[in-house]
């Protein structure tokens, strides 16, 4: 069955099926589920039309899909825009919201590169390395 735009399984159970939503939530289903009065353990494919369209009615007072996520780009394009600390993390891509870095962060950060001194062989193979990534790029 199609809500807003989403495809949910007809198998599935209301409150479980409703949190395919973007922005929809287990709280927030209670609170549509409540307003329509429909049982939470009722299965999608037994939703009558008009159900369907309460359904769709009450989800109109959320912000769902593609409203919600244009929102979240603005608000991370205004933090970036405005240089502030979070912002700068999200440029250049690290962790936001204050976790460890120093240890963790493996998959943000990327494979791990050690820092030391080197030989002037190795030195010399790195800065070739740079140059010819930078060339690469450039094109």
């Amino acid at each position: 069955m199609r809500i807003a735009g989403v495809e949910i399984p007809d198998h599935e159970r209301a409150e479980i099926g409703l949190t395919r939503i973007f922005g929809i939530g287990s709280t927030n289903v209670q609170e549509l589920l409540s307003k329509v009065k429909l049982d939470p353990s009722t299965r999608v494919k037994d939703f009558s039309r008009e159900q369907v369209a309460a359904l769709m009615k009450a989800l109109e007072e959320f912000k769902t899909e593609g409203d919600l996520k244009k929102e979240i780009r603005e608000n991370v394009d205004r933090l970036k825009a405005i240089k502030s600390y979070r912002g700068i993390r999200h440029i250049v891509n690290l962790p936001v919201r204050g976790q460890r870095t120093k240890t963790n962060a493996r998959t943000v950060k990327g494979k791990k590169k050690t820092v030391g001194s080197l030989t002037k062989e190795a030195w010399a193979k790195l800065e070739a390395q740079q140059k010819s990534a930078s060339k690469n790029s450039n094109k």
